[in-house]
């Protein structure tokens, strides 16, 4: 029970990292170019990536919470 609890902590501070890395605005063409003014963004390369660590991330961590509360 104690070692699902420091798992979890875990997985929540890599899940506050990851958000946190993604910029706001819609990433860095948006910062290299300005919001966009209405064009539709695409996520590519390394933005991608985070995208989809974060929500691997959360589901994990929501997996957990399922679980610690069930036990």
């Amino acid at each position: 029970m104690e070692i699902l609890s420091i798992i979890q902590i875990i997985v929540s501070l890599l899940l506050i990292v990851l958000i946190l890395m993604q910029q706001r605005g819609g990433g860095v063409s948006s910062s290299l170019m300005g919001e966009g003014g209405g064009i539709q963004y695409t996520k590519r390369g390394v933005e991608k990536k985070f995208f989809y660590a974060t929500i691997f991330t959360s589901i994990i961590f929501f997996v957990l919470l399922i679980i610690n509360l069930i036990i």
